[in-house]
């Protein structure tokens, strides 16, 4: 069977969600299970077992999938009409390690910067600070924010929850996610990119899609610009104090309790990779390892929104 983008379309895309729900390791592996279940086969589009098609097929459309944004889309599409109506009371922003299959892009050395003259400037002459990436943030776009990101597999380290330092090679999936452990906005970046650089355009994509009061953040976001976007939206920002960032500080009891709600970062993730195909990287590049995440982001998403309206 050759892959047809029109006709096809719905078909393969409920497979490779099925693939996502039923976590299977390869499409080989979920080929197989397409082939041996007449009730799995029927769902996906196909009534007899010669009209599944090849392993090669099933590649070709999830590069199409992929190339396209569809399924980032899709899940946009998703949570604006079913939630766009809904006040949730928090917003846990977080972010999971994603081994990659590839190896660690080279950093490539930049040109040489401009000597600065040393010494004190002269009268009248004032040297300013090149802006951070997080300062350029204000003044842009949530596309210009989002181009900007670096996206290359390369080398990350972070302190997992148990406190031990780990690294990886990858990438980091960054998420959103909202009370009743659903994800509403997801964005991937090079490994290597510290949490905080991603704040700012997720948090105005979680803006555009669902309406909130709180957003809870750990120690990582702790940053005045991060904190005032926040209330430029409207927003409460609830973010652990780093004390290497602006000293030792203590956020108020009530603050102290709101925070314990940052757990639903981490039960999406878990979720996201022990049910919905998150730990099953098996393809290469930031653009096909962002598809085959969103396909379980988008399964994940549909799961909880079934469960709240029940």
């Amino acid at each position: 069977m050759v892959w047809s983008p029109h006709v096809q379309q719905e078909s393969f895309g409920t497979c490779i969600c099925c693939k996502a729900v039923s976590n299977a390791p390869t499409t080989r592996n979920f080929r197989g299970q397409i082939l041996a279940d007449s009730i799995l086969r029927r769902i996906c589009g196909w009534a007899e077992r010669d009209q599944v098609p090849r392993e090669a097929t099933f590649s070709r459309a999830f590069g199409e999938f992929a190339k396209s944004g569809l399924v980032e889309r899709e899940h946009q599409a998703l949570v604006k009409r079913n939630l766009s109506d809904h006040l949730f009371g928090h917003i846990s922003q977080d972010s999971t390690s994603i081994k990659g299959r590839e190896k660690p892009a080279k950093k490539a050395k930049g040109e040489s910067k401009p000597k600065k003259k040393r010494g004190r400037p002269h009268k009248g002459e004032e040297q300013l600070p090149d802006p951070t990436r997080i300062e350029r943030q204000l003044t842009m776009t949530v596309e210009e924010m989002v181009a900007e990101l670096p996206t290359v597999c390369d080398r990350g380290t972070k302190v997992n929850s148990k406190g031990y330092m780990e690294s990886w090679n990858g990438f980091k999936l960054h998420i959103d996610s909202a009370d009743g452990q659903i994800p509403i906005s997801p964005l991937l970046t090079s490994a290597s990119l510290h949490d905080s650089q991603v704040s700012l355009p997720l948090t105005a994509m979680t803006y555009q899609r669902v309406t909130s009061l709180y957003e809870i953040k750990d120690s990582a976001y702790d940053c005045q610009h991060i904190e005032a976007y926040s209330r430029s939206l409207g927003h409460v920002p609830i973010i652990d104090p780093n004390p290497r960032n602006r000293g030792a500080r203590e956020l108020p009891p009530a603050a102290k309790i709101r925070l314990r709600e940052r757990s639903t970062s981490e039960r999406v993730n878990s979720r996201l990779k022990d049910e919905f195909g998150g730990r099953m990287i098996r393809v290469y590049g930031a653009v096909k390892v962002m598809a085959h995440l969103m396909f379980g982001i988008l399964a994940l998403t549909a799961d909880q929104i079934l469960r709240m309206v029940q």
